[in-house]
């Protein structure tokens, strides 16, 4: 194993490399309450699924292990008591399939983690440095589609590497671990960003043709952005699945960087060794060869398996239910966990996409189910702009993001619906907070990405936003198209724009003689055979936004620039009330942590006279300059000494501890 050489490299070395010891401590911390914890105590809670939210002081969110997004009706009435009784009401489904339980304290965590247990649930491993819950066709052993049910490996590859009681040997790992194991040939699951994934693939043998699986390996979505996965070339069988994942898992363990968190995933150490060197050590580890390649079995297309689709089971149906964004109070996951019992038998599926699949339901108790209340607002017939709606957590919870991505979500593909209505081919819209991409915003037809920016002295939302993302045999990732966009009034009619557009969007990347006219849309109405981006009746999205927003915003001077992202610091190094220094990208900037959590980012040298910022204090939001003792906003840069001097501001996020800065080259 190589050595660490970061904070929480350190927290686990505190536990003697067993972070799962942190349950040897719960006590103390139900005793003490919350506010006793220290910065280790946090990031250790997150092994057994405790995780902390500055948004909500005191108030913690639970995250609860569900391999391949199986779920039971028990499982979910006891959720929605502990969610009404303890924590906020409040629960979200998210993007690998399991449950957050939100607005609990810190005290109640011994009676949940008791109730869980008592139907078979259970939070460990859920966060930081494991195995996240293993992905998986959500119709797994039902749909007709399927080469094969690859839920029992999901299943028992989540007994070795969890168990009931946590595992050591699995929970020490350089970074987070994503994986998905599908035999799904319709692309139910986002394989390539995961890093690793197992795909459905078949192959002669000595003339027998076998179904087994393709290896993909070294996929992401955060930490820089969406990398493919890569495939091995190589065919395993299903009784080979369980042996290939846990040697890989155990080669990352061994192998992988403990330094800087951003440069920890797999993806990193694929893109050290190559992908030869990879094989040669994994083949070693396994001490046998696995053969060649086969035939991917996946087709091109995507399925969500919403709505009512026949299983292969004679006579029974799924019905997949729309679970705005994922987010649900607890007396509709209740009433969600009634209509398992009373219409099928008591199983419910949750999907990658944020939505829940009732199942085995008989076809002649259709239409008692369709009728019911709940189906109404939930509905298996959503618009195209919401069946593949999909949001991370955002600013509600998450001290991450960067702006507000599920109540915007929702209200903007309304207002798409009411543009340009609700029928139609669907199209996938992914929103994340923030660069971290929990939303998968680089996997969607339309992906938006959320910032904060400083117009006119005012701190807004915005979103860069991308298109033309996939995953599936011709993955690919989105391509920016337009850089910082305010989430005003015209968001709506620029994504409408967009929408009627996508396909000429979609082909940017291969016209790379438009590449600095991306961000031009028509003025008016016209077909996509129409469309030209060299024509002279285009006009700047900026432009047209600007006019739409009263003339506050400043994209045009920015929209066609590069957007580089650059870590500067450790949030570790940043000492609250004091001035920073960084370089990025030539730029000499100050950084300041304030009391309440927020970094900020500022030119280093006072507009003014040149004074050094850096070696300042703040006080509130305001830095005062040890020259000449100018003020200004950290938020606007606006100087209170001298209205027409301002301070360049810079977007500011943080990934693993690590402080990020958004330059404008």
């Amino acid at each position: 194993m190589r050595k660490g050489a970061n904070p929480i490299e350190e927290y686990k070395q505190s536990k003697d490399g067993n972070p799962l010891r942190i349950t040897e401590d719960l006590e103390r911390f139900t005793t003490q309450g919350w506010e006793a914890l220290t910065p280790s105590d946090k990031e250790l809670l997150k092994w057994i699924g405790v995780f902390f939210r500055k948004p909500t002081p005191g108030k913690f969110m639970m995250r609860i292990r569900m391999p391949n997004g199986f779920t039971t009706s028990a499982q979910l009435a006891v959720i929605a008591d502990l969610s009404k009784r303890l924590g906020n009401g409040m629960l979200d489904i998210t993007t690998r399939q399991q449950i957050e339980l939100r607005g609990y304290t810190i005290e109640s965590v011994p009676e949940i983690f008791e109730r869980l247990r008592g139907v078979d649930l259970r939070t460990l491993q859920t966060g930081q440095d494991n195995v996240r819950n293993i992905n998986g066709c959500a119709l797994a052993g039902l749909t007709p589609t399927e080469l094969l049910d690859a839920s029992p490996i999901v299943v028992d590859l989540d007994r070795t590497i969890v168990g009931t009681g946590g595992n050591p040997e699995f929970a020490n790992l350089p970074r987070k671990f994503n994986m998905t194991i599908t035999g799904c040939v319709e692309n139910c699951t986002h394989n390539e960003s995961q890093d690793v994934a197992l795909v459905p693939a078949t192959k002669f043998i000595h003339g027998t043709l076998y179904s087994g699986f393709h290896i993909l390996v070294g996929g992401k979505m955060g930490s820089g952005g969406f990398t493919i996965a890569s495939n091995l070339e190589w065919f395993i069988e299903p009784g080979q699945a369980h042996d290939v994942v846990i040697q890989i898992i155990k080669l990352f363990h061994d192998e992988g960087a403990r330094g800087a968190r951003t440069q920890c995933r797999l993806a990193f150490l694929l893109e050290e060794w190559g992908l030869d060197r990879f094989r040669r050590e994994l083949v070693q580890r396994l001490g046998w060869q696995p053969g060649p390649a086969g035939k991917d079995a996946r087709s091109e297309g995507h399925n969500d398996h919403f709505g009512v689709r026949r299983q292969k089971q004679p006579g029974l149906h799924s019905v997949g239910i729309r679970l705005s964004v994922g987010r649900i109070r607890h007396e509709s996951l209740r009433e969600l966990s009634r209509l398992a019992d009373a219409y099928g038998n008591g199983e419910i599926r949750l999907t990658t996409s944020q939505n829940a699949i009732l199942v085995n339901i008989p076809e002649e108790r259709l239409d008692a189910l369709l009728s019911e209340p709940l189906l109404r607002d939930l509905s298996p017939e959503p618009s195209r702009f919401f069946r593949g709606l999909v949001a991370c957590t955002g600013t509600d919870y998450c001290n991450l993001a960067q702006i507000d991505t599920k109540g915007r979500a929702v209200q903007i593909s309304r207002a798409l619906e009411e543009r340009l209505g609700p029928d139609g081919k669907p199209i996938t819209i992914h929103w994340s907070g923030c660069p971290a991409g929990c939303g998968n915003h680089q996997a969607a037809d339309i992906g938006l990405r959320g910032m904060k920016v400083n117009v006119e002295g005012r701190s807004l939302d915005a979103v860069a936003i991308y298109v033309g993302g996939r995953t599936g045999p011709k993955a690919r990732a989105g391509t920016q198209i337009m850089d910082i966009v305010p989430c005003d009034e015209a968001l709506p009619d620029v994504l409408a724009n967009v929408v009627k557009h996508l396909e000429l969007f979609k082909q940017v990347q291969a016209r790379p003689t438009v590449r600095d006219r991306i961000l031009m849309v028509p003025a008016t109405e016209m077909s996509d055979e129409e469309f030209d981006f060299h024509a002279p009746s285009m006009v700047s999205l900026a432009e047209s936004t600007i006019a739409a927003s009263a003339g506050t915003l400043t994209v045009a001077n920015v929209a066609s620039r590069k957007v580089v992202q650059v870590m500067v610091c450790s949030i570790n190094d940043l000492k609250t009330g004091s001035g920073y220094s960084a370089l990025a990208k030539g730029k000499q900037l100050a950084l300041f942590l304030h009391t309440d959590g927020r970094i900020f980012a500022v030119d280093a040298e006072c507009p003014h006279a040149g004074g050094p910022l850096d070696e300042s204090t703040i006080k509130n939001c305001e830095v005062t300059c040890p020259l000449h003792d100018y003020k200004f906003d950290l938020i606007s840069g606006r100087c209170s000494t001298d209205p027409v001097l301002t301070l360049q501001t810079y977007p500011v996020f943080v990934e693993d501890n690590q402080v990020w800065v958004e330059i404008h080259e």
